[in-house]
Protein backbone atom coordinates (compact mmCIF):
# COMPACT_ATOMS: atom_id res chain seq x y z
CA UNK A 1 0.00 0.00 0.00
CA UNK A 2 1.26 3.47 -0.81
CA UNK A 3 2.09 5.84 2.07
CA UNK A 4 -0.24 8.71 2.90
CA UNK A 5 0.54 12.05 1.27
CA UNK A 6 2.21 13.45 4.35
CA UNK A 7 4.72 10.60 4.43
CA UNK A 8 5.51 10.63 0.73
CA UNK A 9 9.09 11.64 0.68
CA UNK A 10 10.02 13.34 -2.50
CA UNK A 11 6.92 14.41 -4.23
CA UNK A 12 7.02 14.43 -7.94
CA UNK A 13 7.43 17.40 -10.11
CA UNK A 14 4.48 17.10 -12.34
CA UNK A 15 4.45 19.22 -15.37
CA UNK A 16 1.07 19.37 -16.99
CA UNK A 17 1.95 20.50 -20.41
CA UNK A 18 0.77 20.25 -23.92
CA UNK A 19 3.59 18.70 -25.88
CA UNK A 20 4.78 17.79 -29.28
CA UNK A 21 7.01 14.96 -30.16
CA UNK A 22 10.21 14.98 -32.10
CA UNK A 23 8.25 15.51 -35.29
CA UNK A 24 7.71 18.94 -36.85
CA UNK A 25 4.69 21.04 -36.07
CA UNK A 26 1.80 20.56 -38.47
CA UNK A 27 0.19 23.69 -39.90
CA UNK A 28 -3.51 23.02 -40.30
CA UNK A 29 -4.30 26.56 -41.39
CA UNK A 30 -5.90 27.35 -38.04
CA UNK A 31 -3.17 26.73 -35.51
CA UNK A 32 0.06 24.81 -35.15
CA UNK A 33 -0.39 21.18 -34.15
CA UNK A 34 2.31 19.33 -32.30
CA UNK A 35 3.13 15.78 -33.31
CA UNK A 36 3.81 13.74 -30.21
CA UNK A 37 5.18 10.19 -29.99
CA UNK A 38 3.74 8.43 -26.96
CA UNK A 39 4.75 5.06 -25.53
CA UNK A 40 2.39 2.64 -23.86
CA UNK A 41 2.44 -1.05 -22.93
CA UNK A 42 -0.19 -3.46 -24.19
CA UNK A 43 -0.53 -7.06 -23.05
CA UNK A 44 0.55 -9.50 -25.77
CA UNK A 45 -2.65 -11.45 -25.05
CA UNK A 46 -5.22 -11.26 -22.28
CA UNK A 47 -3.74 -12.71 -19.11
CA UNK A 48 -0.28 -13.34 -20.56
CA UNK A 49 1.50 -11.01 -18.15
CA UNK A 50 3.80 -10.00 -21.01
CA UNK A 51 3.66 -6.59 -22.63
CA UNK A 52 4.58 -4.98 -25.92
CA UNK A 53 6.16 -1.53 -25.54
CA UNK A 54 4.48 0.34 -28.39
CA UNK A 55 4.76 3.86 -29.74
CA UNK A 56 2.06 5.80 -31.56
CA UNK A 57 1.61 9.33 -32.83
CA UNK A 58 -0.74 11.90 -31.34
CA UNK A 59 -1.40 15.41 -32.64
CA UNK A 60 -1.86 17.95 -29.86
CA UNK A 61 -3.16 21.50 -29.96
CA UNK A 62 -1.24 23.84 -27.59
CA UNK A 63 -4.37 25.83 -26.81
CA UNK A 64 -6.03 22.87 -25.09
CA UNK A 65 -2.92 21.37 -23.51
CA UNK A 66 -1.12 22.00 -20.22
CA UNK A 67 2.00 21.21 -18.23
CA UNK A 68 1.94 20.77 -14.45
CA UNK A 69 5.19 21.02 -12.49
CA UNK A 70 4.72 18.83 -9.44
CA UNK A 71 6.71 19.36 -6.25
CA UNK A 72 9.97 20.54 -7.75
CA UNK A 73 10.99 21.81 -4.34
CA UNK A 74 14.00 23.92 -3.47
CA UNK A 75 15.30 21.33 -0.98
CA UNK A 76 14.57 17.74 0.07
CA UNK A 77 15.35 15.72 3.18
CA UNK A 78 17.07 13.11 1.00
CA UNK A 79 20.42 14.44 -0.21
CA UNK A 80 20.47 12.27 -3.34
CA UNK A 81 16.94 13.35 -4.19
CA UNK A 82 18.03 16.99 -3.83
CA UNK A 83 21.02 16.42 -6.12
CA UNK A 84 19.00 14.59 -8.76
CA UNK A 85 16.35 17.32 -8.65
CA UNK A 86 19.10 19.84 -9.29
CA UNK A 87 20.14 17.84 -12.35
CA UNK A 88 16.60 17.67 -13.69
CA UNK A 89 15.63 21.30 -13.19
CA UNK A 90 17.65 23.09 -15.93
CA UNK A 91 16.42 20.86 -18.75
CA UNK A 92 12.94 20.85 -17.26
CA UNK A 93 13.00 24.62 -17.37
CA UNK A 94 13.92 24.49 -21.06
CA UNK A 95 10.94 22.22 -21.70
CA UNK A 96 8.58 24.51 -19.79
CA UNK A 97 9.82 27.64 -21.54
CA UNK A 98 9.41 25.99 -24.94
CA UNK A 99 5.91 24.79 -24.04
CA UNK A 100 4.91 28.24 -22.82
CA UNK A 101 6.18 29.80 -26.04
CA UNK A 102 4.08 27.35 -28.03
CA UNK A 103 0.97 28.39 -26.13
CA UNK A 104 0.60 25.69 -23.49
CA UNK A 105 -0.88 26.39 -20.08
CA UNK A 106 1.83 26.07 -17.42
CA UNK A 107 0.81 25.10 -13.88
CA UNK A 108 3.39 25.10 -11.08
CA UNK A 109 2.35 22.83 -8.21
CA UNK A 110 4.90 22.94 -5.35
CA UNK A 111 2.82 21.21 -2.68
CA UNK A 112 2.67 22.90 0.74
CA UNK A 113 4.79 25.77 -0.59
CA UNK A 114 2.13 28.19 -1.84
CA UNK A 115 2.52 30.88 0.84
CA UNK A 116 5.63 32.53 -0.73
CA UNK A 117 3.61 33.10 -3.91
CA UNK A 118 0.49 34.65 -2.36
CA UNK A 119 1.11 37.95 -4.13
CA UNK A 120 2.51 36.52 -7.35
CA UNK A 121 0.41 37.23 -10.49
CA UNK A 122 0.46 33.51 -11.33
CA UNK A 123 -1.14 32.74 -7.98
CA UNK A 124 -3.69 35.51 -8.38
CA UNK A 125 -4.64 34.10 -11.79
CA UNK A 126 -5.63 30.86 -10.07
CA UNK A 127 -7.68 32.65 -7.43
CA UNK A 128 -9.51 34.67 -10.07
CA UNK A 129 -10.40 31.58 -12.10
CA UNK A 130 -14.08 30.57 -11.70
CA UNK A 131 -14.63 27.38 -9.73
CA UNK A 132 -15.55 24.58 -12.11
CA UNK A 133 -19.12 23.27 -11.93
CA UNK A 134 -18.02 19.75 -12.81
CA UNK A 135 -15.44 19.04 -10.12
CA UNK A 136 -14.77 15.28 -10.04
CA UNK A 137 -15.49 13.38 -6.87
CA UNK A 138 -12.51 13.35 -4.49
CA UNK A 139 -10.48 15.67 -6.72
CA UNK A 140 -8.91 17.20 -3.60
CA UNK A 141 -7.84 13.83 -2.20
CA UNK A 142 -4.69 11.79 -2.55
CA UNK A 143 -5.20 8.88 -4.94
CA UNK A 144 -3.27 5.76 -3.91
CA UNK A 145 -4.47 3.47 -6.68
CA UNK A 146 -6.87 3.24 -9.59
CA UNK A 147 -8.70 0.01 -10.51
CA UNK A 148 -6.54 -0.61 -13.59
CA UNK A 149 -3.51 -1.12 -11.34
CA UNK A 150 -5.11 -4.18 -9.76
CA UNK A 151 -4.17 -6.11 -12.90
CA UNK A 152 -0.50 -6.02 -11.92
CA UNK A 153 1.85 -6.04 -8.97
CA UNK A 154 3.32 -2.79 -7.71
CA UNK A 155 6.99 -3.18 -8.67
CA UNK A 156 9.02 -1.72 -5.78
CA UNK A 157 8.99 -1.64 -1.98
CA UNK A 158 8.99 2.01 -0.88
CA UNK A 159 7.79 1.36 2.65
CA UNK A 160 11.03 2.80 4.06
CA UNK A 161 10.33 6.14 2.36
CA UNK A 162 12.76 5.51 -0.46
CA UNK A 163 15.79 7.42 0.81
CA UNK A 164 18.95 6.12 -0.88
CA UNK A 165 21.54 8.28 0.91
CA UNK A 166 24.71 6.93 2.45
CA UNK A 167 23.93 7.04 6.21
CA UNK A 168 26.84 9.32 7.05
CA UNK A 169 26.13 11.65 4.14
CA UNK A 170 22.46 11.75 5.19
CA UNK A 171 23.42 12.64 8.77
CA UNK A 172 25.59 15.51 7.59
CA UNK A 173 22.87 16.71 5.22
CA UNK A 174 20.35 16.79 8.07
CA UNK A 175 22.77 18.88 10.11
CA UNK A 176 23.27 21.21 7.16
CA UNK A 177 19.52 21.68 6.75
CA UNK A 178 19.13 22.39 10.45
CA UNK A 179 21.91 24.99 10.29
CA UNK A 180 19.95 26.73 7.53
CA UNK A 181 16.90 26.92 9.76
CA UNK A 182 15.09 24.16 7.84
CA UNK A 183 13.21 21.19 9.21
CA UNK A 184 15.43 18.22 8.25
CA UNK A 185 12.33 16.06 7.63
CA UNK A 186 10.47 18.64 5.53
CA UNK A 187 12.91 21.36 4.40
CA UNK A 188 11.05 22.57 1.31
CA UNK A 189 9.75 26.13 1.28
CA UNK A 190 9.28 26.94 -2.40
CA UNK A 191 9.71 25.64 -5.91
CA UNK A 192 13.35 25.54 -7.07
CA UNK A 193 14.53 28.83 -8.52
CA UNK A 194 15.99 26.90 -11.45
CA UNK A 195 12.48 26.80 -12.95
CA UNK A 196 11.07 30.08 -14.23
CA UNK A 197 7.58 31.17 -13.20
CA UNK A 198 6.02 33.74 -15.55
CA UNK A 199 3.11 36.00 -14.74
CA UNK A 200 0.95 34.21 -17.31
CA UNK A 201 1.47 30.87 -15.52
CA UNK A 202 -0.62 29.41 -12.69
CA UNK A 203 0.48 28.40 -9.16
CA UNK A 204 -1.53 25.97 -7.05
CA UNK A 205 -1.26 22.71 -5.14
CA UNK A 206 -5.01 22.28 -4.79
CA UNK A 207 -6.93 19.72 -6.85
CA UNK A 208 -10.10 21.78 -7.23
CA UNK A 209 -8.17 24.89 -8.23
CA UNK A 210 -6.04 23.10 -10.81
CA UNK A 211 -9.03 21.26 -12.26
CA UNK A 212 -10.90 24.56 -12.49
CA UNK A 213 -7.98 26.17 -14.35
CA UNK A 214 -7.98 23.28 -16.80
CA UNK A 215 -11.70 23.50 -17.38
CA UNK A 216 -11.57 27.28 -17.76
CA UNK A 217 -8.71 26.92 -20.26
CA UNK A 218 -10.46 23.99 -21.98
CA UNK A 219 -7.44 21.78 -21.34
CA UNK A 220 -7.83 18.23 -22.61
CA UNK A 221 -4.17 17.14 -22.81
CA UNK A 222 -1.89 17.10 -19.79
CA UNK A 223 1.82 16.37 -19.31
CA UNK A 224 3.22 15.71 -15.86
CA UNK A 225 6.92 15.89 -15.02
CA UNK A 226 8.74 15.95 -11.77
CA UNK A 227 9.42 14.20 -8.54
CA UNK A 228 8.72 11.76 -7.23
CA UNK A 229 7.13 9.43 -9.73
CA UNK A 230 6.06 6.70 -7.33
CA UNK A 231 4.66 9.17 -4.83
CA UNK A 232 3.48 12.67 -5.69
CA UNK A 233 3.49 12.41 -9.48
CA UNK A 234 1.15 9.46 -9.26
CA UNK A 235 -0.84 10.29 -6.15
CA UNK A 236 -1.36 14.03 -5.76
CA UNK A 237 -4.83 15.49 -6.46
CA UNK A 238 -3.35 16.86 -9.69
CA UNK A 239 -1.30 13.70 -10.34
CA UNK A 240 -1.41 11.03 -13.02
CA UNK A 241 -4.05 8.85 -11.39
CA UNK A 242 -6.55 11.67 -10.85
CA UNK A 243 -6.01 13.01 -14.36
CA UNK A 244 -6.38 9.56 -15.95
CA UNK A 245 -9.43 8.44 -14.03
CA UNK A 246 -11.21 11.76 -14.59
CA UNK A 247 -10.82 11.69 -18.35
CA UNK A 248 -7.84 13.86 -19.21
CA UNK A 249 -5.51 12.71 -21.98
CA UNK A 250 -2.55 12.60 -19.63
CA UNK A 251 1.06 11.53 -20.21
CA UNK A 252 4.17 11.37 -18.03
CA UNK A 253 7.41 12.86 -19.37
CA UNK A 254 9.44 9.86 -18.29
CA UNK A 255 12.93 11.35 -18.57
CA UNK A 256 11.95 14.39 -16.52
CA UNK A 257 11.14 12.55 -13.32
CA UNK A 258 12.75 10.62 -10.48
CA UNK A 259 11.63 7.98 -7.98
CA UNK A 260 12.05 7.65 -4.23
CA UNK A 261 13.51 4.14 -4.15
CA UNK A 262 16.21 2.62 -1.97
CA UNK A 263 18.17 -0.24 -3.63
CA UNK A 264 18.39 -1.95 -0.21
CA UNK A 265 14.67 -2.74 -0.58
CA UNK A 266 12.96 -5.26 -2.92
CA UNK A 267 13.46 -5.91 -5.76
CA UNK A 268 17.07 -4.98 -4.86
CA UNK A 269 17.92 -3.20 -8.10
CA UNK A 270 19.69 0.09 -8.74
CA UNK A 271 17.88 3.34 -8.00
CA UNK A 272 17.59 4.04 -11.72
CA UNK A 273 16.18 0.59 -12.47
CA UNK A 274 13.63 1.22 -9.71
CA UNK A 275 12.61 4.37 -11.58
CA UNK A 276 12.31 2.37 -14.82
CA UNK A 277 10.06 -0.16 -13.09
CA UNK A 278 7.70 2.58 -11.92
CA UNK A 279 7.58 4.09 -15.42
CA UNK A 280 6.80 0.65 -16.83
CA UNK A 281 4.00 0.23 -14.27
CA UNK A 282 2.56 3.58 -15.30
CA UNK A 283 2.69 2.69 -19.00
CA UNK A 284 0.86 -0.57 -18.32
CA UNK A 285 -1.88 0.60 -16.00
CA UNK A 286 -2.13 4.40 -15.75
CA UNK A 287 -1.17 6.38 -18.86
CA UNK A 288 1.36 6.63 -21.71
CA UNK A 289 4.69 8.47 -21.50
CA UNK A 290 6.78 10.79 -23.64
CA UNK A 291 10.32 12.22 -23.45
CA UNK A 292 11.74 15.73 -23.32
CA UNK A 293 13.25 15.56 -26.80
CA UNK A 294 9.67 15.96 -27.98
CA UNK A 295 10.21 19.66 -27.29
CA UNK A 296 13.94 20.14 -27.36
CA UNK A 297 15.20 17.66 -29.95
CA UNK A 298 18.49 15.82 -29.56
CA UNK A 299 18.73 12.97 -27.08
CA UNK A 300 16.74 12.28 -23.95
CA UNK A 301 17.84 13.30 -20.46
CA UNK A 302 19.81 10.87 -18.31
CA UNK A 303 21.18 11.31 -14.81
CA UNK A 304 24.98 11.58 -14.76
CA UNK A 305 25.33 8.60 -12.41
CA UNK A 306 23.16 6.37 -14.58
CA UNK A 307 25.84 4.51 -16.53
CA UNK A 308 23.75 1.46 -17.45
CA UNK A 309 23.90 0.33 -21.10
CA UNK A 310 20.51 -0.07 -22.78
CA UNK A 311 19.86 -3.80 -23.20
CA UNK A 312 17.01 -4.95 -25.44
CA UNK A 313 15.97 -8.59 -25.00
CA UNK A 314 14.24 -9.93 -28.14
CA UNK A 315 12.16 -13.10 -27.65
CA UNK A 316 10.30 -15.04 -30.32
CA UNK A 317 10.39 -18.78 -29.72
CA UNK A 318 7.97 -21.18 -28.07
CA UNK A 319 10.04 -24.33 -27.50
CA UNK A 320 12.12 -23.25 -24.49
CA UNK A 321 9.85 -20.61 -22.93
CA UNK A 322 12.55 -17.95 -22.86
CA UNK A 323 9.79 -15.34 -22.81
CA UNK A 324 9.47 -16.48 -19.18
CA UNK A 325 13.04 -17.39 -18.23
CA UNK A 326 14.79 -14.34 -19.67
CA UNK A 327 12.67 -11.66 -17.91
CA UNK A 328 13.07 -13.62 -14.65
CA UNK A 329 16.82 -13.84 -15.23
CA UNK A 330 17.08 -10.13 -16.02
CA UNK A 331 15.04 -9.07 -12.99
CA UNK A 332 17.24 -11.11 -10.65
CA UNK A 333 20.69 -10.62 -12.16
CA UNK A 334 20.80 -7.45 -14.28
CA UNK A 335 19.03 -4.81 -12.18
CA UNK A 336 22.26 -3.05 -11.19
CA UNK A 337 24.00 -3.50 -14.54
CA UNK A 338 21.68 -2.71 -17.44
CA UNK A 339 18.65 -0.67 -18.40
CA UNK A 340 16.51 -3.51 -19.72
CA UNK A 341 13.54 -3.59 -22.04
CA UNK A 342 11.84 -6.38 -23.93
CA UNK A 343 10.43 -7.22 -27.34
CA UNK A 344 7.99 -10.12 -27.47
CA UNK A 345 6.70 -11.86 -30.56
CA UNK A 346 3.19 -11.07 -31.67
CA UNK A 347 0.70 -13.69 -30.55
CA UNK A 348 -1.49 -12.93 -33.55
CA UNK A 349 1.06 -12.78 -36.35
CA UNK A 350 3.98 -15.21 -36.14
CA UNK A 351 6.35 -13.12 -38.20
CA UNK A 352 6.17 -9.83 -36.35
CA UNK A 353 8.06 -8.26 -33.47
CA UNK A 354 5.92 -5.38 -32.16
CA UNK A 355 8.05 -2.65 -30.65
CA UNK A 356 11.31 -3.73 -32.33
CA UNK A 357 11.83 -0.05 -33.14
CA UNK A 358 13.29 0.23 -29.62
CA UNK A 359 16.46 -1.31 -31.09
CA UNK A 360 17.36 2.15 -32.40
CA UNK A 361 18.24 3.23 -28.86
CA UNK A 362 19.73 -0.08 -27.69
CA UNK A 363 23.42 -0.42 -26.83
CA UNK A 364 23.33 -4.23 -26.81
CA UNK A 365 20.75 -6.88 -27.72
CA UNK A 366 20.07 -10.39 -26.42
CA UNK A 367 18.42 -12.58 -29.05
CA UNK A 368 16.23 -15.62 -28.39
CA UNK A 369 14.35 -16.12 -31.66
CA UNK A 370 13.53 -19.25 -33.67
CA UNK A 371 12.86 -19.33 -37.41
CA UNK A 372 11.06 -16.03 -37.86
CA UNK A 373 11.00 -13.78 -40.87
CA UNK A 374 9.92 -10.16 -40.67
CA UNK A 375 8.57 -7.27 -42.68
CA UNK A 376 11.60 -5.90 -44.57
CA UNK A 377 11.65 -2.60 -42.65
CA UNK A 378 11.83 -4.43 -39.32
CA UNK A 379 14.51 -6.85 -40.51
CA UNK A 380 16.49 -3.84 -41.66
CA UNK A 381 16.51 -2.53 -38.09
CA UNK A 382 18.24 -5.72 -36.96
CA UNK A 383 20.70 -5.67 -39.85
CA UNK A 384 21.48 -2.01 -39.20
CA UNK A 385 22.14 -2.77 -35.53
CA UNK A 386 24.65 -5.47 -36.45
CA UNK A 387 26.25 -3.22 -39.09
CA UNK A 388 26.76 -0.53 -36.44
CA UNK A 389 29.24 -2.75 -34.62
CA UNK A 390 27.19 -2.89 -31.42
CA UNK A 391 27.36 -6.07 -29.30
CA UNK A 392 25.02 -9.03 -29.72
CA UNK A 393 24.40 -11.99 -27.42
CA UNK A 394 22.46 -15.00 -28.64
CA UNK A 395 21.19 -18.14 -26.92
CA UNK A 396 19.87 -21.49 -28.11
CA UNK A 397 17.67 -21.05 -31.20
CA UNK A 398 19.16 -17.70 -32.20
CA UNK A 399 21.57 -19.72 -34.37
CA UNK A 400 18.61 -20.20 -36.70
CA UNK A 401 16.70 -17.11 -35.63
CA UNK A 402 15.85 -15.75 -39.08
CA UNK A 403 16.30 -18.82 -41.29
CA UNK A 404 13.32 -20.79 -42.58
CA UNK A 405 13.52 -24.51 -43.26
CA UNK A 406 12.37 -23.80 -46.81
CA UNK A 407 13.61 -20.43 -48.05
CA UNK A 408 10.93 -18.40 -49.76
CA UNK A 409 7.98 -20.06 -48.04
CA UNK A 410 6.93 -16.72 -46.58
CA UNK A 411 6.44 -14.16 -49.33
CA UNK A 412 6.86 -10.40 -48.90
CA UNK A 413 8.88 -11.00 -45.74
CA UNK A 414 12.64 -10.81 -45.18
CA UNK A 415 14.84 -13.62 -43.87
CA UNK A 416 18.47 -13.56 -42.76
CA UNK A 417 19.88 -17.09 -43.07
CA UNK A 418 23.47 -15.80 -42.84
CA UNK A 419 22.90 -14.47 -39.29
CA UNK A 420 24.41 -17.67 -37.85
CA UNK A 421 27.56 -17.60 -39.97
CA UNK A 422 28.17 -13.87 -40.37
CA UNK A 423 27.10 -12.57 -36.96
CA UNK A 424 27.16 -15.43 -34.46
CA UNK A 425 30.12 -17.18 -36.09
CA UNK A 426 28.47 -20.61 -35.92
CA UNK A 427 27.47 -23.41 -38.22
CA UNK A 428 24.15 -24.82 -37.01
CA UNK A 429 23.18 -27.97 -38.92
CA UNK A 430 20.63 -29.52 -36.54
CA UNK A 431 20.85 -31.28 -33.20
CA UNK A 432 21.23 -34.69 -31.61
CA UNK A 433 18.23 -36.32 -29.98
CA UNK A 434 16.65 -35.16 -26.77
CA UNK A 435 17.39 -36.91 -23.50
CA UNK A 436 21.08 -37.09 -22.60
CA UNK A 437 22.42 -34.36 -20.35
CA UNK A 438 25.33 -32.55 -22.01
CA UNK A 439 28.64 -32.53 -20.13
CA UNK A 440 30.52 -29.24 -20.41
CA UNK A 441 34.22 -28.45 -20.39
CA UNK A 442 36.30 -25.36 -21.14
CA UNK A 443 38.67 -25.22 -24.06
CA UNK A 444 42.41 -25.00 -23.60
CA UNK A 445 43.54 -21.53 -22.59
CA UNK A 446 40.05 -20.14 -21.98
CA UNK A 447 39.56 -20.82 -18.26
CA UNK A 448 40.63 -17.28 -17.42
CA UNK A 449 38.22 -15.67 -19.88
CA UNK A 450 35.94 -13.15 -18.08
CA UNK A 451 32.82 -14.90 -19.37
CA UNK A 452 33.78 -18.06 -17.44
CA UNK A 453 34.46 -16.18 -14.19
CA UNK A 454 32.68 -17.96 -11.35
CA UNK A 455 31.16 -20.60 -13.66
CA UNK A 456 31.71 -24.16 -12.40
CA UNK A 457 31.43 -26.23 -15.57
CA UNK A 458 31.65 -29.40 -13.50
CA UNK A 459 28.25 -28.56 -12.01
CA UNK A 460 26.62 -26.98 -15.07
CA UNK A 461 24.94 -29.38 -17.48
CA UNK A 462 23.18 -28.80 -20.77
CA UNK A 463 19.57 -29.89 -20.36
CA UNK A 464 18.55 -29.52 -24.00
CA UNK A 465 19.64 -31.52 -27.02
CA UNK A 466 23.23 -31.00 -28.14
CA UNK A 467 23.41 -28.73 -31.19
CA UNK A 468 25.66 -29.64 -34.12
CA UNK A 469 27.75 -26.50 -34.63
CA UNK A 470 31.12 -27.66 -35.98
CA UNK A 471 33.07 -26.10 -37.58
CA UNK A 472 32.87 -22.54 -36.27
CA UNK A 473 33.96 -19.62 -38.43
CA UNK A 474 37.61 -18.61 -38.26
CA UNK A 475 36.75 -15.43 -36.35
CA UNK A 476 35.07 -17.38 -33.51
CA UNK A 477 36.80 -18.47 -30.29
CA UNK A 478 35.35 -21.54 -28.60
CA UNK A 479 34.95 -21.25 -24.83
CA UNK A 480 32.88 -24.29 -23.85
CA UNK A 481 32.56 -27.70 -25.47
CA UNK A 482 29.67 -30.10 -24.95
CA UNK A 483 29.68 -33.88 -25.16
CA UNK A 484 27.19 -36.73 -24.99
CA UNK A 485 28.04 -40.39 -25.06
CA UNK A 486 28.81 -41.84 -28.44
CA UNK A 487 28.86 -38.53 -30.33
CA UNK A 488 31.60 -36.16 -31.39
CA UNK A 489 32.02 -33.08 -29.15
CA UNK A 490 30.43 -29.82 -30.28
CA UNK A 491 31.13 -26.19 -29.48
CA UNK A 492 28.46 -25.04 -27.06
CA UNK A 493 29.59 -21.47 -26.28
CA UNK A 494 31.93 -19.08 -28.07
CA UNK A 495 32.77 -15.46 -28.79
CA UNK A 496 32.95 -13.82 -32.19
CA UNK A 497 33.67 -10.46 -33.76
CA UNK A 498 31.47 -9.25 -36.61
CA UNK A 499 32.78 -7.66 -39.77
CA UNK A 500 31.78 -4.32 -38.24
CA UNK A 501 33.86 -5.05 -35.15
CA UNK A 502 31.01 -5.86 -32.79
CA UNK A 503 31.49 -8.25 -29.89
CA UNK A 504 29.32 -11.36 -30.03
CA UNK A 505 28.69 -14.20 -27.60
CA UNK A 506 26.59 -17.25 -28.35
CA UNK A 507 25.64 -20.35 -26.40
CA UNK A 508 23.38 -23.20 -27.43
CA UNK A 509 22.33 -23.44 -23.79
CA UNK A 510 18.94 -21.92 -23.08
CA UNK A 511 16.63 -24.82 -22.25
CA UNK A 512 14.15 -23.89 -19.51
CA UNK A 513 15.93 -26.28 -17.12
CA UNK A 514 19.31 -24.68 -17.88
CA UNK A 515 18.14 -21.51 -16.14
CA UNK A 516 17.43 -23.50 -12.97
CA UNK A 517 21.21 -23.86 -12.58
CA UNK A 518 23.20 -20.98 -11.03
CA UNK A 519 26.03 -21.51 -13.52
CA UNK A 520 23.78 -20.68 -16.47
CA UNK A 521 22.70 -17.38 -14.96
CA UNK A 522 26.28 -16.46 -14.11
CA UNK A 523 27.49 -17.40 -17.60
CA UNK A 524 24.84 -15.29 -19.34
CA UNK A 525 25.32 -12.32 -17.00
CA UNK A 526 29.07 -12.45 -17.57
CA UNK A 527 28.62 -12.68 -21.32
CA UNK A 528 26.38 -9.62 -21.41
CA UNK A 529 28.86 -7.63 -19.32
CA UNK A 530 31.80 -8.74 -21.50
CA UNK A 531 29.97 -7.92 -24.72
CA UNK A 532 28.92 -4.49 -23.42
CA UNK A 533 32.42 -3.69 -22.20
CA UNK A 534 31.50 -3.75 -18.51
CA UNK A 535 33.58 -5.26 -15.75
CA UNK A 536 32.36 -8.75 -14.96
CA UNK A 537 31.07 -8.76 -11.34
CA UNK A 538 32.59 -10.93 -8.65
Amino acid sequence: MMPKPATFIGCVLTLLLAVTNDGPAQDTGKETKLELKVRERKETADGSGRYHALQRQESWSPTNSAVVVCDMWDLHHCLNATLRGGELAPRMNQVINKARKLGFTIIHAPSSCIEPYKNHPARKRVLSTPRSKNLPKDIDAWCSRIPEENAGKYPIDQSDGGEDDDPEAHRKWAEELKSRGRNPRAPWKSQTDKIDIHDIDYISDNGSEIWSVMEDRKVENVILLGVHTNMCVLGRPFGLRQMARNGKNVVLMRDMTDTMYNPAMPPFVSHFTGNDLIVEHIEKFVCPTITSDSFLGGGTFRFKNDKRPNLLIIMAEQEYKTNQTLPTFAAKHLGHLFKVDYVHASEKERNDLPGIEAIKKADIILVSVRRRVLPPAKMKLLRDFAASGKPIVGIRTSSHAFALRKPGEEKNLADWPEFDRDIIGGNYTGHHGNGPRVALSSRAGTKSHPILKGVDLGKLKGCGSLYRTTPLTKSATELIRGTIEGKAPEAIAWTNKTGAGGRVFYTSLGHIDDFAQPGMNTLLRNALCWAAGLDVPE
